[in-house]
Order: C-alpha cells, then structure tokens, then sequence
C-alpha cells in the first residue's frame, strides 16, 4: 500500500492520546446517541456524507455494539481480533470484513502498528452500485439488499482477499480518494466501489460466514457455479446430508428464489455470456449450458432477456 496512505492513517488521534493517558474506556458522546450500545452513523458521517473512512480507534476494548450504518473494516497493517455474532475472528492484512447493521461486534485492543479503516456507508449509498450486481443471486448482492432494506439476518461477509491484487488495488483507490476528497466525489465513489463489488463477486471462495444457513446456502451456490449444465436439488442435498424438502424450504427462506429458479438464472447468464463471447451455434450453447429442449431455452431466455438469443447477439 502507498506510504503516503500508511502514514496518513497511522498518525496518533486525539481520541488515541487520552487512551494512552490512561483512560480505560471508549468515550460513547463520540460513537453513541443515547443509553443503547448502537454506534450511531450521525455521530461519525457529516452531515449529507453517504459514505466516509475512519481510522479505527487503537489501544483500546470496544465491547459488544452494534450500527445504525453499514460498516466494513480493512486491515492496511497488522492484525486486529473481534468477535462478530459470537465468532473470533482475526483480521489480517488486506483481509475485508462487511458488517450488517444489526450484527453484534465486539474488537480487541489493537497496537500501534495494526492499521485498520472502517468504511462508515449509509445503506442509500449502495442504490447507486446495485447495477453493477446483476440479477444472479450472488452472497454479496444478497447482502446489500438486506443492508438496504435494514432486514434482520444479514450477518457479515468476511474476504480473506490478500493476494487478490485487483481488490487491493481498488481498496487503495477508494482509500486515496476519500483521504483527498475530489471534485465529484460521490460518482467516483460508487463507480470505484462498483468496480470492487465486481472483483469481490469473483472471490465467493474466500468467504467466511458465521451461522450455518448461511454457509449452506454458500454451498449451494457454489454447486450451482461448478455444476450449473447438470446439477440438482437431489445431488446437493445428499452432499449436504439435508433432506431434500428442508434444503428446498432453505434456500426458498435464504435467497427469495427456488433452486431450480438459481440454477436457471445461472444456465442464462452463461448462455448469454457465451452469446457475446463467442461464436458458437445458439442451439450449441443452448446444450453447453445444460437445455436439450430448443424452443424451452428460447423461451426462457426470451423472458429473462427481453430479446431472443440470436437478436441478443446481433445487438452486442
């Protein structure tokens, strides 16, 4: 990471200097509204501000707490340890965590050389890079709908994306540009945050989560990436020892869609992606994505496109 950056967020706050001078807690006027341990997004975002960093607060225990905003922490330096929903978890260099509004968060001292930031975003910041989600049903795009619509369960998606070069490059970015406040700044923000959201969707393997709903449904769209030309709801299910109505009525509960309605989404998107890419038959394609019956997949595609594959292709 640029030096120039390091050291802007390495320097000792006020706030850092009356912990060193001994006091032995956090101060709540600066993160709490009132009596409720809910760190409170007026308090930190200025007013009008959708979306800031803040250098977190080292030396010192921030017991359990939730926000009102959604949060990620990255880690430029060093290492910090929290507790999220009741799970340790140690944050590594370059590692990102992304915090729902109503996950609980508890974080260890951290020392002088563990350089973290937190993205302070208010949820109507996102409406402006949920296009660059897509339609797939995707861990990251679920995530964002839950923290705009503030539903509960939303949890927290961990990135274990050190050696991701192109997710380190964007994080700088978004770093650099919001330590120097350019003109323009809130398209800049969400077109580079976009562009991040787009590396992270690739980066579904370096995911933790913390309940287990949540890591089967993991599972299963995994399954339905590496097996989206033959899967099933039966092969899953057996793979995860789930009773095949149970998983059905999960992933129904998890994602708003059936296992068949994922599968589809994915069978298309491929469809489309080999429409653009490449120069094959469209009756090929419709067999290499897994539809043996011709007019089915035109009609399908039809609706999900709003054009027919062939017209699809011809308007790239």
């Amino acid at each position: 990471m640029d030096g120039r950056i390091i050291h802007h967020l390495s320097v000792i706050t006020d706030e850092e200097r009356e912990i060193l001078s001994g006091r032995k807690k956090i101060d709540r006027n600066i993160y709490m509204a009132g009596d409720r341990d809910i760190i409170s997004g007026d308090k930190l975002l200025p007013h009008g501000k959708n979306i800031m960093i803040r250098p977190h607060t080292r030396f010192i225990h921030f017991p359990e707490h939730t926000h009102d905003y959604v949060e990620f922490v990255y880690m430029c330096e060093g290492s910090t340890s929290h507790i999220i929903n009741g799970t340790p978890i140690t944050l590594k260099k370059g590692e990102l965590l992304m915090l729902s509004q109503h996950t609980k968060q508890e974080i260890h001292p951290a020392g002088k050389n563990d350089i973290a930031v937190n993205f302070i975003v208010r949820p109507d910041f996102f409406h402006g890079v949920l296009s660059f989600l897509g339609n797939e049903e995707t861990p990251l795009r679920r995530f964002i709908l839950s923290c705009i619509t503030g539903e509960r369960g939303a949890g927290y998606l961990y990135f274990k994306v050190a050696d991701v070069l192109p997710v380190q490059n964007l994080v700088e970015n978004l770093l650099w540009l919001l330590i120097t406040n350019p003109p323009n700044k809130r398209g800049i923000y969400q077109l580079t945050m976009g562009l991040l959201f787009v590396e992270l969707l690739e980066c579904t393997d370096t995911l933790e989560f913390s309940y287990e709903a949540e890591s089967v449904i993991m599972k299963v769209l995994r399954y339905i990436e590496d097996n989206y030309r033959s899967g099933s709801l039966n092969e899953i299910a057996g793979s995860l020892h789930y009773n095949h109505a149970t998983l059905s009525r999960l992933i129904r509960k998890k994602t708003g869609r059936s296992f068949t309605e994922l599968l589809q989404e994915k069978r298309l998107a491929q469809a489309a992606w080999f429409l653009l890419n490449t120069d094959e038959r469209v009756d090929d394609i419709a067999e290499l994505v897994g539809y043996g019956n011709m007019t089915h997949f035109h009609r399908l595609f039809t609706e999900c496109y709003g054009k027919s594959p062939k017209h699809y292709r011809d308007c790239k």
